[in-house]
């Protein structure tokens, strides 16, 4: 149970916001096949300030709900992707939650990686609620996303036979929107085994996302949640 000063500590810094919602675990997918949906992105009712991010059911393809909007990337070849904007999708593990106020936070310039990132994030954010949604703005000047694209009828009972048919895209000198959600208690549930992040990148024109793997960043900003 939280104290009474723990609480009232947060309440003033004005770090509270509503709870994350984890739907599905990643590790059901990738060991146990898991791969039909286990909740239907249309039936969240509170759309306002909502952020959240999964692969698509049967691994299909990318999600990213960002402000409200949720986009589906999926392949069309080596080259190319097809984002679309809409709610009528699923997936088989899902993180979200709705952040209504952010507070920014400059980034060094030292923080240039994703290892880099995860252990910033961490040291801001230790007075704050966990498990929580940041957003990252800025350029990228060398980025790595991938999409799943799960050939149909597949049978999966392990990662390998879960990333059959993923394909990686490159980004160079891309201003980008990043959505992520840390949490030191939910490794192999949404986030992978070694890292406390899930991170989605789309660009600002809203032609590419997909689950972010790599990247280089140069002049970015920091959002965590307020309330």
């Amino acid at each position: 149970m939280v104290s009474c000063n723990t609480s009232e500590k947060k309440k003033e810094l004005g770090q509270t916001y509503p709870d994350i919602h984890v739907v599905g675990a990643m590790k059901d997918a990738m060991w146990k096949g898991e791969l039909y949906s286990k909740i239907d992105l249309d039936t969240i009712s509170n759309k306002n300030g909502l952020y959240g991010l999964g692969p698509q059911t049967q691994l299909t393809g990318e999600l990213l709900i960002i402000d409200g909007k949720c986009y589906v990337s999926k392949v069309v070849s080596d080259s190319t992707m097809t984002v679309q904007e809409t709610y009528k999708t699923g997936a088989p593990f899902f993180v979200f939650g709705n952040v209504k106020e952010w507070k920014s936070v400059k980034i060094p310039e030292t923080i240039t990686d994703m290892k880099a990132l995860e252990t910033f994030v961490d040291e801001q954010s230790k007075e704050i609620k966990r498990p929580f949604a940041f957003k990252v703005s800025g350029t990228v000047s060398d980025a790595t996303i991938h999409i799943q694209n799960l050939p149909p009828g597949s049978k999966v009972s392990s990662p390998q036979e879960a990333h059959v048919g993923q394909t990686d895209y490159t980004l160079q000198d891309e201003a980008v929107d990043i959505v992520g959600f840390f949490s030191t208690e939910h490794q192999t549930v949404f986030t992978h085994h070694d890292t406390f992040m899930h991170l989605h990148l789309i660009t600002q024109d809203r032609s590419k996302m997909g689950h972010l793997d790599h990247a280089i960043f140069e002049n970015i900003t920091l959002y965590l949640p307020m309330k």
